[in-house]
């Protein structure tokens, strides 16, 4: 008869955790994982921050703008996935390396550029280099440091990275765009993706490559598709002539041609026996609907800052570097809140927070579309501000514990990454419907603005000048204009997370014991079974508190899940962490609950 055991002897670590030299370049490894991880969240706020002088330098309209933004998500976040699965294939530190080298070529490249076009590849070649350096880097932390302590140091010091990096960034970009200039913000990234390249091949070891193979069909319709759809949205903007361009022959194409890239993706995962997608992964009620949350949250939040950006430079007169430090507030809110929730979540559950936190969201953004151009920050910015903020921070550690919550071992990779992947591509998605809706709302205030003062200089007995064609409006009409575009644009955002409260509602049913690390009881062989299937028993480790088992101690299928006794938040934190879309992840985000991580129990007979 079999009969269900269960103990808390911790498991073995990986054969390479320390093999080697690993163990005494152990400080140099980290100092070279984080500082890779320190550059690609960088990247997020920092370019933010230059936006408004990378416009006027290279002439980019409000939606063009947008692209500089968006080029990088979409390319992160359509090619995480196979970054993932390129370093289980071809070696981690092999592709970590190439990826830092395709990172900092396109920031040389995208520092020296003078068109539109050059910028918007540049930026598409770093979200290239980014998806190979996110998943990888996690990954090596987990072959590099030995389970315990230093394994639980180094993914400390990485979720600081995510956390802290984010706030540098914004002071960063300020300080490089006020006092050097906007290219600055991209050349910054090339002598530390250099350094760190080079410093890889002597501290960090080669993991062993794996058979199998790419899923080339699904990345490219997958990521293409998105694509697509983000041009067809930011197309459709309307003019400031006041014609909407919906109709457009370019703007139909792009949006049906993307459903069908789209629909054949999906179509893709459901057939290939190497998806990088298996559709297993989404269909838990409550994973799926922690996938669907960042996916509506991060449409609703990539806004904030470019808009915001936009506003307090352009109409409050701030300069980068007063910018930066204005937004540090969202920042700092979003990382305390998320210690806090990451204390309280093992007593209170993760249900309560994943409804509340949507509402307060809600709520801080509703606050922001009574924006206009009187708002200054005090009395107008800080407060949405900071209730916007708690919210997000409320969200993100129990989005990130249900969304691996009882995922099989081989999946708890592509589980772990799909956090990330929804919050790039729901970000690029979001910034292209959002700003469609504030450009549009922009342009037609300036038309009826224009209109008003005609209709004003007729009954006066005057008649105004016919505007030159392609003139800028007037510094107050366009002001006024960009403030009713950016209310729109927010009252928008706050009805998407008002979608995500709703999900939560409908689909998340996750009970506190499902991530109170209680043990898992797992069915053993009986005493007369062959020894072969009970050796075959005592290979496999069950993951407390997580609900994955990883066969053998292997890591899973991309191998950028949390093993051992440090469970990762995300699994793949990627240059955004699991954090808003600026890189603000919370502190304990590197551990379980309460702060700590699960710990592995053998399964023996």
């Amino acid at each position: 008869m079999s009969t269900a055991q269960s103990g808390t002897k911790r498991a073995a670590p990986p054969g390479d955790a320390a093999a080697g030299g690993g163990r005494r370049h152990l400080g140099l490894a980290l100092v070279v994982i984080a500082a890779a991880q320190l550059m690609v969240v960088l990247d997020a706020t920092i370019v933010n921050v230059a936006l408004p002088h990378i416009q006027r330098a290279l002439g980019f309209t409000g939606s063009g703008l947008e692209w500089v933004v968006t080029a990088y998500a979409v390319t992160f976040g359509g090619l995480l996935l196979l970054g993932g699965r390129s370093g289980d294939l071809l070696g981690r530190r092999r592709i970590f390396i190439t990826g830092l080298l395709v990172f900092s070529a396109a920031s040389l490249t995208g520092g020296f550029a003078n068109s539109q076009e050059w910028l918007l590849i540049a930026r598409a070649a770093q979200g290239v280099g980014g998806a190979m350096i996110a998943p990888t880097a996690l990954a090596l932390i987990m072959t590099t440091f030995p389970e315990g302590p230093p394994r639980n140091r180094a993914m400390g010091v990485y979720a600081a990275m995510s956390g802290g990096g984010a706030a540098v960034g914004l002071v960063a970009g300020g300080l490089l765009t006020s006092y050097l200039s906007w290219r600055w913000v991209f050349f910054v990234n090339v002598p530390i993706g250099i350094l760190v390249a080079v410093m890889s091949r002597y501290v960090l070891s080669e993991s062993p490559r794996r058979t199998g193979r790419f899923d080339l069909p699904g990345a490219i319709t997958g990521t293409a598709g998105v694509a697509l759809f983000v041009y067809g949205l930011s197309n459709a903007v309307t003019d400031q002539a006041g014609v909407s361009h919906w109709g457009d022959t370019k703007v139909v194409t792009s949006l049906a041609a993307a459903v069908v890239l789209l629909v054949t993706f999906g179509l893709i995962e459901w057939r290939s026996r190497h998806a990088l997608l298996p559709l297993r992964v989404i269909a838990d009620r409550n994973r799926g609907g922690a996938y669907l949350m960042m996916l509506f949250l991060a449409t609703a939040m990539f806004g904030i800052f470019f808009f915001l950006t936009i506003f307090v430079q352009e109409v409050l007169g701030f300069s980068a570097l007063k910018s930066g430090v204005a937004f540090l507030p969202f920042a700092g809110t979003i990382v305390v809140m998320s210690g806090i929730v990451s204390q309280l979540i093992a007593r209170v559950g993760a249900r309560v927070f994943m409804t509340v936190g949507p509402a307060v969201t809600t709520v801080g953004m509703y606050w922001f579309s009574h924006i206009s151009e009187n708002t200054t920050y005090v009395n107008g910015l800080i407060g949405p501000m900071l209730v916007t903020a708690a919210g997000l921070g409320m969200i993100f550690v129990p989005l990130s514990l249900v969304a691996l919550s009882r995922v099989r071992g081989e999946d708890s990779g592509v589980a772990s990454s799909l956090l990330n992947t929804g919050q790039q591509v729901g970000g690029a998605i979001g910034l292209a419907a959002l700003g469609t809706v504030t450009w549009s709302a922009v342009s037609n205030n300036i038309k009826h603005q224009a209109a008003q003062a005609a209709a004003a200089a007729h009954a006066a007995g005057k008649q105004l000048p016919a505007p030159k064609p392609g003139a800028s409006p007037p510094a107050a009409v366009f002001d006024h204009a960009l403030a009713v575009g950016i209310s729109r644009g927010f009252l928008v955002a706050a009805g998407i997370a008002l979608l995500a409260l709703v999900i939560a509602t409908a689909m998340i049913r996750v009970r506190r014991e499902d991530l109170s690390g209680a043990p898992t009881q797992v069915e053993l062989p009986a005493d007369d079974e062959p020894a072969s299937q009970v050796g075959a028993q005592e290979r496999e480790y069950v993951a407390v508190g997580r609900g994955f088992a990883e066969p053998n101690g292997s890591a899973s299928q991309d191998d950028f899940a949390a093993r051992g006794s440090s469970a990762a938040p995300n699994g793949s934190t990627g240059p955004n962490g699991f954090a808003a879309p600026n890189g603000f992840a919370g502190p304990n985000g590197s551990a379980g609950l309460d702060g700590q991580s699960g710990a592995e129990e053998p399964v023996s007979p």
